[in-house]
Parts: C-alpha cells; sequence; structure tokens
C-alpha cells in the first residue's frame, strides 16, 4: 500500500511531510534559493524599508546568504526575531506564486520592489517575477519550491554588518 497524503489539512508543513513520505522532489538548492526570499521578507519586516535593496546573494548547498543595504547594526533581539518571523513564514506552508510578465507590466505593477541593486540589462523585456503576497516580490529566474513549507526550517547562522559598505550579511543553513 503506497502512502497517501489526508484530504483534509495538513498538520504539517508541507515540506515535512514529503520528506517523512520519501516524496521531496526539488534540490537542496531550489529550497535554498526559495529561503533566499523567505530571509529577505524577513529581514525587512524586522528591520524595515531601509533593509529592502539585495546587494549580493549566495547559495551552496543547505546554506545560504543575503546581503542587503542597510545603516546599522542589528541586535542580537532584531537577528532572533528575522529568524523567528522567517521560520514561522516556513511553517504557514504559504503558495509561492511564479510569474512572467512583460517587464512594463511588472514595473507598472510593482515599481521597483521587483529590482535589487543589481541592475537587469535593458534588453531584457520578459521577466519572471518571484512573488509571496506581502511578504516578497523579486525579478527572479531561479526555479522555486511551490509553497514555503517545502524550503524547511532555517537557521541563521551569522549576521554580519559592514559599516564601512552600510551593508548587511545575514547568514543561514536549512535543518536537516
Amino acid at each position: 500500500m503506497s502512502p497517501r497524503l489526508s484530504s483534509g489539512p495538513p498538520t504539517l508543513p508541507t515540506y515535512f511531510m514529503r520528506r517523512r513520505l520519501g516524496l521531496l522532489p526539488m534540490s537542496v538548492e531550489t529550497r535554498t534559493h526559495t529561503a533566499l526570499h523567505v530571509v529577505k521578507g524577513a529581514i525587512v519586516k524586522v528591520l524595515g524599508e531601509g533593509a529592502k535593496w539585495t546587494s549580493g546573494v549566495s547559495v551552496d548547498g543547505s546554506h545560504g546568504r543575503i546581503t542587503v543595504q542597510f545603516d546599522r547594526k542589528p541586535t542580537d533581539e532584531e537577528i532572533h526575531e528575522i529568524e523567528r518571523q522567517a521560520n514561522m513564514k516556513i511553517r504557514e506552508d504559504q503558495p509561492i506564486e511564479v510569474h512572467v510578465f512583460r517587464r512594463t507590466e511588472a514595473e507598472a505593477r510593482w515599481g521597483d520592489l521587483i529590482y535589487d541593486l543589481f541592475p537587469l540589462p535593458e534588453h531584457i523585456t520578459e521577466l519572471q517575477v518571484f512573488h509571496l503576497p506581502g511578504w516578497n516580490v523579486n525579478a527572479c529566474n531561479k526555479e522555486h519550491t511551490p509553497s514555503t513549507g517545502d524550503v524547511g526550517e532555517l537557521v541563521l547562522t551569522k549576521a554580519r554588518f559592514r559599516n564601512n559598505k552600510q551593508l548587511l550579511e545575514v547568514s543561514f543553513d536549512l535543518v536537516e
């Protein structure tokens, strides 16, 4: 007899259920990349709009790092709250929307929120947009998980503020 998910409301996030049943098809890099968007949303929720511009990202297996422009070193409490908020969003198992728009349509809908500090060349006229309503929106051509629950739990491993460049680097690992 093959395992089946109940038709009732899930008691565990999708990721944990899929993992338990051995049905986890997406790569760890996809999960980690999606986690970057979740962590970015948590950073902005906790630190405010002054932290909305991403200047760099990195994914290496289950390790991720996001660098945002910011004007001060966050407190330990703020860093803990970023981790708490990110894991809360993951546990919500919120569906992730990925849209393809003409660039002009995407810009009309979301303005500059879809961009980071690394600009897209002008010749790009069609954008894939990652959208987690109320949390994060970003022009992103990478693969993403279907929902936040597919990411699995994460732990922030390091937060480094570079005062001379006004940059905050937040590193995390997915819990395996």
